[in-house]
């Protein structure tokens, strides 16, 4: 699968929505960086963010909120918080 800017940022999402858990997350940027099947016009983006995504696993790697919000900004998304009490 040609990997884009909207599938890395769909996984983003995926992630911080609790849909998906930091060890599928890191798995499937483990599993990214192996194919290297990047999309051609973005392939060194989204190769830096696949591959800073794959060492969140490592707790001296951790990601905090500027890390994603800066990784959406890359992939030319703007990133925003909701809270709600539902």
């Amino acid at each position: 699968m040609n990997i884009t800017r909207r599938i890395v940022a769909d996984k983003l999402t995926d992630y911080l929505h609790a849909k998906i858990g930091q060890a599928e997350l890191v798995d499937w940027a483990e599993r990214a960086m192996m194919e290297s099947d990047f999309d051609e016009a973005d392939a060194d983006l989204l190769s830096d963010i696949a591959g800073r995504l794959a060492l969140a696993g490592v707790a001296e790697f951790g990601r905090r909120w500027q890390h994603y919000e800066e990784f959406f900004r890359r992939l030319s998304y703007n990133a925003k918080v909701i809270v709600s009490a539902d």
